[in-house]
């Protein structure tokens, strides 16, 4: 895949992830859930790129096999130059000292038996980077980052808020001073008015650190505030991505119009003008996903061919990536 310039954090190239089912006694393997299925993006460094999508589509365990939680099946990732797919736990470790994640829920991604200051603390110890004073120094730092006082140190996660729980999460992902954060649906379990505070949060740090993020949601009025570029998955696969300008203007794509169709509007006059696109049927399996276009079960404008033929993702001009061959 062709990248605008050397300014690269990541590259995704033809990534595949497989979970195998197997069944009986002996194990054996009788087919595969296609996690993702041949996927290739890049995100340049100080940017943020949206992915976008409905649940179950594959957002999630791509960020998971960027930090190389997961063993792709195929394909490479590139971070920072080096191909990351398939080293092993050895030389992972002082790489992922460069990576942070947030995950989507701040109640169940805090062990509720250490306090605020040993989860923020655990990557420092982990990866040998602070200790004794330095250490809690680096730790009232961090909180005190993330708009939380030195003092709720000792307080163990029951005993905060659901946007304070967070905000300790962002805290534990930039405690190694990473370059790239994987967010993960990080507001989606917040309420609207904590949601405005995370997001106003990831853009002061992103601004003050030089950070490069991935931001995973299903939302797409928060993707279009805080991403440059959205990249737009299906069922394993990108079926577009432009910058979030564009896509908002100009989508391409039969999905994303449907997507951006179902965004509400605050205005009821507008509200009642415009026509939504109302999706036939159901998302198919990925274990037994549509030959060729895995869209086209549901698309309206789908021919013979797109039953047959799997679109490439192609530049349309500026920079403006679709997959579809009526576009």
């Amino acid at each position: 895949m062709n990248t605008p310039d050397d300014n690269i954090m990541v590259e995704v190239k033809n990534l595949k992830m497989y979970f195998p089912i197997v069944r009986g006694l002996l194990r054996h393997k009788v087919a595969d859930v296609k996690a993702i299925d041949d996927i290739s993006f890049y995100i340049k460094k100080h940017e943020t790129l949206g992915l976008v999508g409905e649940s179950g589509c594959g957002k999630t365990t791509t960020g998971r096999c960027i930090l190389r939680l997961y063993q792709p099946t195929s394909g490479s990732i590139i971070f920072e130059g080096k191909d990351i797919s398939t080293e092993g736990e050895g030389k992972l470790k002082p790489l992922r000292a460069n990576m942070g994640a947030i995950f989507q829920d701040p109640y169940g991604s805090l062990n509720p038996r250490q306090t605020a200051g040993s989860i923020v603390g655990d990557p420092l110890k982990v990866h040998n980077m602070a200790t004794g004073t330095e250490l809690e120094d680096r730790v009232a730092e961090l909180l005190r980052l993330v708009g939380l006082h030195p003092a709720m140190r000792n307080r163990v996660p029951h005993e905060f808020s659901g946007g304070q729980r967070q905000r300790i999460g962002v805290a534990r992902a930039l405690a190694c001073r990473p370059s790239l954060v994987i967010c993960d649906e990080p507001i989606s379990a917040l309420d609207v008015s904590i949601q405005a505070q995370i997001i106003n949060l990831l853009e002061e740090l992103q601004e003050k650190m030089g950070l490069t993020y991935l931001f995973i949601a299903h939302d797409l009025s928060v993707v279009q505030h805080i991403s440059d570029r959205v990249a737009v998955m299906y069922l394993g696969r990108i079926v577009e991505i432009t910058t979030s300008e564009e896509l908002y203007e100009n989508p391409l794509h039969p999905y994303t119009k449907a997507l951006l169709s179902a965004i509400p509007i605050p205005d009821p006059k507008l509200e009642k003008t415009r026509t939504r696109i109302v999706l036939k049927g159901e998302v198919p399996s990925p274990v037994n996903p549509p030959i060729g276009c895995h869209f086209h079960p549901r698309c309206n404008l789908a021919t013979d061919e797109c039953s047959q033929t799997r679109p490439p993702l192609r530049d349309v001009g500026g920079g403006h990536q679709v997959a579809c061959l009526r576009v």
